[in-house]
């Protein structure tokens, strides 16, 4: 295929993904099932994704970008009362559903242990894309939102790490140490890769906000861009890049950048376009005609086993120290969704060519389509019946913070010394050049906001926004007033 034909078909794909997603917000339908749609189309028609190692590759890549949408579009202030709860959701709850899947797995289904731990790991992470397209405008309790949310950005690290020792234990490769060596190389993984995001989030923050760059869409492209490095950062210093990913996305994200909102929206536009790549490739990869009744049989009995009974303990027992309402628990352990992360999960396994890897893909498939079916389209009648819906819920606002150098003008700060004669002088007083503005007075450590007939004391810091034209003119006549006071000389040009 020719380089132009591949752009045609691209393109043509992303338009029909869009209107897909379009369709399933109408029919309330998580818009992963379409996508997957449209490429398990596509691979019956003869276009189909033969190499595991590739779309392996590929899946990550895409977790890197949803999970950066995810950093960028969560607020601070909603996550960090529900923060403990979603953390251990993130990791004892992924250990609980672990445990109670790989034990179904061996005592009922008769595979052997690696095999159904494996399983286990897959299964055990939600998804927040697939999650979120349905609750969009659903209006929820804080708690809830929030520790649905933390919890589907947080639980993807330690599952990725999990997966990874499993997929080496069913090849026969048990790490030194045991369970404890594992463990221990997980949190440490867990560990660094939190501190990484977190310190390359802070030092990306200061850097954007400290240079002007020349085009407000570098903004959004280099806070992305610091998100990216801090997961490349992490693989190369053998520490969770994923972890490290969304804390750096989560920072940047919360953070005074210019252009916040342009960030957000950019990355949300990153993130549409990694999920409609990853499913429609995951639909090209799905073979239909391997799969056989018993394989449906034994993903519909994990599917249900761990919707019904392992997510509501492992939700119990992460919930039992915090008073969590029995009707929000219920809610949490229904909104967790399967999308994405189990089905890239997948891709571990066939890229490493493990045992029964191929059998646990397609599996993995249909318990994400038919259980996603089931709990998707209901969320809002089940957050209705349980009584958790907030009618009275306020929308926020969204503020953009943009460069002075948009606008063409300077800030400057100044200060009144003792006994300076701009002491007593009111703000019309001043007479400064047009469309120079006193913003804010800082007194005593409180902001003031001036009216031109509030007067100037000795000790106070005026933050002024004038255009960078006039910012010579400015200084002239904040010194000219300073020395001889409101009597001074106008300036003329």
């Amino acid at each position: 295929m020719s380089l132009d034909a591949m752009l045609l078909f691209g393109a043509v794909v992303v338009l029909a993904a869009a209107l897909a997603a379009r369709l399933g917000s109408r029919l309330g339908l998580p818009s992963l099932l379409l996508f997957l749609g449209l490429g398990l189309a596509l691979e019956l028609g003869g276009i189909k994704m033969t190499d595991a190692s590739l779309a392996h590759a590929l899946g990550f890549a895409a977790l890197v970008f949803i999970l950066a949408e995810g950093g960028f579009t969560t607020r601070w202030v909603d996550i960090k009362g529900s923060l403990t709860v979603a953390g251990l959701l993130a990791t004892v709850g992924v250990l609980v559903s672990i445990g109670l899947v790989a034990t179904l797995c061996h005592l009922v289904l008769g595979l052997d242990l690696p095999q159904a731990v494996l399983i286990g790991a897959i299964t055990a992470p939600t998804d927040s894309a697939a999650v979120f397209s349905v609750l969009r405008g659903l209006p929820l309790p804080a708690r809830v939102r929030s520790v649905l949310e933390a919890e589907s950005g947080l639980n993807d690290a330690p599952v990725v790490l999990l997966v990874s020792a499993a997929t080496a234990w069913t090849m026969g490769d048990v790490p030194g140490g045991g369970v404890a060596g594992v463990a221990g190389l997980i949190v440490v993984e867990l560990v660094g890769g939190i501190i990484l995001g977190a310190l390359l989030g802070y030092l990306g923050a200061r850097l954007l906000k400290a240079v002007a760059l020349p085009a407000s869409g570098l903004y959004p492209l280099s806070a992305l861009a610091v998100v990216v490095t801090a997961y490349g950062a992490g693989v190369v210093l053998h520490l969770s890049g994923f972890a490290a990913v969304y804390v750096a996305a989560l920072i940047l994200g919360n953070s005074a950048l210019p252009h916040r909102n342009a960030t957000r929206s950019f990355a949300e536009g990153v993130g549409w376009i990694a999920q409609i790549g990853l499913f429609v490739m995951l639909g090209m990869m799905a073979r239909p005609e391997l799969l056989t009744w018993q394989m449906v049989l034994e993903s519909l009995i994990i599917g249900t086993f761990l919707t019904f009974v392992a997510r509501p303990i492992a939700v119990a027992v992460c919930s039992v120290w915090f008073k969590v309402p029995w009707r929000e628990q219920a809610f949490i352990s229904w909104a967790g969704l399967r999308g994405a992360v189990p089905i890239i999960m997948a891709t571990v396994p066939l890229a490493a060519n493990a045992p029964s890897a191929t059998r646990i893909s397609e599996e993995v498939l249909v318990f994400v389509v038919v259980f996603t079916l089931l709990q998707g389209p209901t969320l809002p009648w089940v957050a209705r019946r349980l009584g958790i819906v907030d009618d009275a819920a306020a929308m926020d606002i969204e503020v953009e913070i943009a460069p002075l150098d948009r606008i063409q003008a300077d800030f400057m700060q100044v200060k009144v010394p003792d006994g300076s004669r701009l002491h007593g002088v009111t703000i019309g007083e001043l007479r400064l050049p047009k469309f120079t503005v006193i913003a804010v007075i800082l007194r005593d450590g409180h902001p003031i906001v001036p009216n031109a007939l509030d007067r100037i004391n000795a000790g106070d810091e005026l933050m002024v926004v004038v255009p960078s034209a006039l910012r010579a003119q400015t200084e002239k006549r904040f010194r000219e007033v300073g020395r001889h006071g409101r009597l001074a000389r106008w300036l003329r040009d």
